[in-house]
């Protein structure tokens, strides 16, 4: 696939791609409308009491549109009740029937409500995880059976003026798929065009469409992939953005942020559902922080276009190739800078917000898997003994000053780096803005073999900024490793997250930045400034810190509360670095969606649990009550074990 591709408007101005307008009863979606918040109710769909009260809760805190399970013929029924009582206590939301593995069940709901959700992966194929050689041949003889499954929905939504979503989740890709396009974005897209394809044939067009994932990369490039595929054949339908599992409490919205907001960033995306392990009206605020960002992005400083061919493939990860200095860059994992500038003491009693736990009895320092790598002092000093982990930097004429130089560097601004005399012969910091960084200051700093750029932006349209410099590097053939550093003053705690996770998270899936440096006043505490950065390392799965969960929200088909059984196995885990547990409700959301986890927790039945070893099932049956330690006693029997230390 050639990186020059084009996948959106523009990558320096905020500009966003407009498509179709798509019209889902009274709601208007796509063109120039508002970017959309929707959501999924957690109840029985056959309780309709129950159903009707969660979705009020969620059209009241702004959902506007809300999509119910229909597992069945009898669920899709008894979403024409629901209408009716919604309409009848004065709530015209419109309702979208998410459908999986039941045709009859779609054409039904296609006739009583506005839309429905279809998975190309599992509406007319069952998952068997079969690797198949088709012949072109055979390959088109399985189109043929697909149009004739899937053509009377189209036919009926037409008829009716019902919208739909192609909704391709990367972990439930039918086997036809994987076996000719592999487990890939390519296939995400190829799974959706297929089903898009024939609803053209028929001239129906009232389509959204999402490539949803958990991995946040996959999910990225997928989206970007669809829009190129898109921009290509002249098309332009509305995107429904989301990441599909992404969890709970913070993890879940820094995931989620990581995902939609990089999509976000470059004016792609009409509707977002952000998918948390929590009650839905809970997703609806986090949600609209991430789209209300946006309102206002188009008049940001300007940044010059980048009008050539890109360095780097964004539909595909590959990390920027940058040369190593002591833990800095070429293999090394991204950093993490901590900055203390602006507290006023420092003891060892400050270092335990970011990892470092300080025992005056033992005189030893205990290290989290969330110990910073560097301290960013500015003009301030300590007086103790720091971890033999920890890198301090001064801003420069301090640390000319300061006799004891061991794991202190200094920070220059720019041409400083070249007009002072004394320099640290192991590592530099030189930080620069995009005024600075011309192609005549990088033609001179990259022949110095000691220096860590610092990229840093005050621009609104943070991400696209820090990317068009890491461009610049990369066309200028610099090989210095370099930190992004963000910005933030006077957010909320949720804000805080939810806007560095977009605009860091975007720049690591990119394959940009050797560290991460994010500078907040009256955010948030150092604790929680800390957790959000190794959180977007997580997210974006560019150095892993701790347990990752694939956790998927809960609805209608859920077996057991997920809420609950989440944080039973957190509390369990929680300590297996590096280990990914995928927690799922039902089957629908089964191996196939747990996408790469090493273990998965999958409802079968009521009380009844399936455990897996990757995507293969390896206890049946199991009882609720015993599970979490049966899944206890897998993890021990396949060696990945490891007792808390304490």
């Amino acid at each position: 696939m050639s990186n020059s591709l084009k996948y959106c408007n523009s990558l320096t101005g905020y500009s966003r791609f407009i498509t179709r307008e798509v019209t889902i009863g009274s709601l208007k979606m796509g063109a120039e409308n508002p970017i959309r918040i929707q959501s999924m109710t957690t109840t029985d769909t056959m309780d309709t009491k129950a159903t009707v009260e969660q979705s009020i809760r969620m059209i009241e805190a702004g959902c506007e549109l809300v999509r119910i399970t229909a597992p069945s013929l009898n669920d899709a029924k008894n979403l024409e009740l629901i209408k009716k009582e919604l309409k009848s206590r004065g709530y015209n939301t419109p309702i979208c029937a998410d459908i999986h593995f039941t045709p009859n069940a779609a054409e039904f709901a296609a006739r009583v409500i506005e839309k429905v959700r279809v998975n190309p992966g599992n509406y007319a194929d069952k998952k068997k995880f079969e690797t198949i050689d088709y012949t072109d041949a055979a390959y088109e003889s399985e189109l043929e059976r697909i149009r004739t499954r899937f053509t009377p929905l189209v036919k009926i939504c037409k008829e009716y003026g019902t919208a739909m979503r192609i909704g391709t989740n990367h972990g439930s890709l039918s086997d036809r798929i994987l076996s000719r396009y592999g487990d890939t974005p390519l296939g995400m897209v190829e799974s959706a065009l297929e089903f898009l394809r024939i609803c053209e044939d028929n001239n129906y067009y009232n389509i959204v469409i999402s490539m949803k994932a958990s991995n946040t990369q996959v999910m990225v490039q997928a989206y970007r992939l669809l829009v190129a595929k898109m921009i290509e054949t002249n098309r332009n339908y509305p995107l429904h953005l989301g990441v599909t599992e992404a969890g709970d409490g913070e993890d879940g919205r820094i995931k989620s942020a990581v995902g939609i907001g990089t999509l976000l960033e470059d004016g792609l995306g009409d509707t977002i559902r952000v998918s948390l392990t929590e009650e839905p009206e809970y997703e609806i605020p986090v949600a609209k922080m991430l789209a209300d960002r946006y309102a206002k992005r188009k008049d940001h400083s300007i940044i010059n276009p980048v009008n050539f061919d890109l360095p780097y493939n964004p539909f595909e990860y590959s990390r920027y190739q940058s040369h190593d200095i002591i833990n800095l860059g070429k293999s090394n994992v991204p950093r993490v800078v901590a900055d203390y500038s602006m507290k006023s003491e420092i003891s060892p009693a400050s270092l335990f917000p970011v990892g470092y736990n300080y025992s005056v009895p033992l005189d030893k320092w205990n290290l989290t898997e969330m110990a910073v790598d560097y301290l960013f002092l500015g003009d301030k000093e300590i007086s103790f003994e720091i971890p033999g982990t920890l890198g301090l930097i001064y801003n420069s004429e301090l640390w000319l000053k300061n006799k004891n130089k061991e794991r202190s560097y200094p920070l220059f601004c720019g041409e400083e780096y070249f007009l002072s005399e004394a320099r640290s012969q192991l590592l530099n910091f030189v930080a620069v803005d995009i005024n600075v960084l011309t192609k005549e200051f990088i033609d001179k700093i990259k022949k110095e073999t000691n220096v860590c750029l610092v990229l840093d932006s005050f621009n609104t349209h943070t991400m696209p900024e820090l990317r068009r410099m890491a461009v610049e590097l990369s066309v200028n053939q610099c090989a210095l490793p370099f930190i992004i550093k963000c910005n933030y003053a006077n957010l909320n705690e949720e804000q805080f997250q939810l806007y560095s996770s977009t605009d860091l998270g975007g720049l690591l899936l990119d394959g940009f930045g050797d560290g991460i440096w994010i500078k907040q006043k009256d955010c948030v505490n150092p604790q929680v400034c800390n957790s959000t950065a190794f959180g977007i390392l997580q997210a974006t799965r560019t150095r892993i810190s701790k347990t990752e969960y694939i956790s998927c929200p809960s609805c209608g088909r859920t077996l057991f509360d997920l809420q609950e059984t989440t944080q039973k196995i957190r509390e369990r885990t929680y300590h297996l670095k590096g280990i990914k547990i995928g927690i799922m409700g039902c089957i629908v959301n089964g191996p196939g969606e747990m996408a790469d986890a090493d273990y998965g927790y999958v409802g079968t039945g009521p009380g009844k649990i399936s455990l897996y070893k990757g995507k293969e099932v390896v206890k049946k049956n199991v009882t609720s009550e015993t599970a979490v330690d049966e899944l206890v006693n897998l993890i021990k029997e396949n060696g990945d074990w490891v007792e808390k230390t304490v």
